[in-house]
């Protein structure tokens, strides 16, 4: 199974994981930066973007998604990088720690930790964003390249909704509407699962969550940082749950800001 997307960039290596429903293209507003100082790794995580689902059988949980991208560490032969995870991608990140397969972790709004109440929301937002994006999808630029268009679309993942790029916006709505892994993903981690082992990660963990974020990420945040063993909570002022397009700049800042620690 090939999960790498883009790579690009030199320095030591960052790992790129994105959220539910997502690809790689969504860190597209901060590589730039992210490649001037590191050798940059994006995948789609099994099942979304241009990745194949797990095999046939083998059930999407966080752990078997971290396996999948420890498997294409492995077959890359990348050792120990740092990593960026956001939403569903920060809990992966985490497992990932907890493996001690990485040298550090920045996880934005990372998921997992919501109360049952909570995680009814969370799964109801992100159908409703389903179904948002299943309409809108076919239309393709017509539906992203007017700005107020754009608020319509992308509202409720971004505080900044209209500064998301026409082509990159049509490529997120065709890629959150057709995932394959979408539902079953979302059965097998807010559906099922939470993450174990927190207190066993002995790598620096950042966790940066948008104070604009409407998918819990203000709640849940500090409940990761009371839970991780060496982390930092850091909040982004204005932000969304996908910040990187609402303010690239202050993302890759706070980004760089700890990666280049390794």
């Amino acid at each position: 199974m090939t999960l790498l997307r883009h790579r690009r960039g030199s320095g030591p290596p960052l790992l790129l994981l994105h959220g539910l429903g997502l690809s790689w293209e969504c860190w597209r507003p901060i590589l730039a930066a992210l490649e001037a100082r590191h050798d940059t790794l994006a995948l789609d995580l099994p099942g979304f973007g241009d990745a194949p689902p797990l095999p046939a059988g083998t059930r999407p949980t966080p752990a078997a998604l971290a396996d999948a991208v420890a498997d294409e560490l492995a077959e890359l032969r990348v050792a120990a990088p740092a990593v960026v995870g956001n939403s569903l991608g920060g809990w992966i990140a985490l497992e990932l720690a907890r493996r001690r397969l990485v040298s550090r972790v920045v996880a934005i709004a990372p998921s997992g930790l919501e109360a049952p109440p909570e995680r009814a929301y969370l799964i109801a937002m992100n159908e409703a964003m389903r179904a948002r994006a299943k309409l809108a999808a076919p239309l393709g630029r017509l539906a992203t390249w007017p700005a107020p268009s754009r608020a319509l679309v992308f509202g409720g993942l971004r505080s900044r909704p209209w500064r998301v790029g026409a082509a990159d916006g049509a490529r997120e709505l065709w890629s959150f509407a057709h995932a394959p892994g979408f539902q079953p993903t979302v059965r097998w981690t807010l559906g099922a699962a939470a993450p174990t082992g927190l207190d066993e990660v002995r790598v620096p963990v950042r966790i940066l969550v948008g104070t604009a974020d409407l998918l819990l990420g203000p709640l849940t945040a500090p409940r990761f940082a009371a839970v991780l063993p060496d982390a930092e909570l850091i909040a982004l002022p204005g932000l969304g749950h996908i910040p990187m397009s609402d303010d690239p700049d202050a993302v890759a800042r706070e980004i760089l800001g700890f990666t280049d620690a390794t």
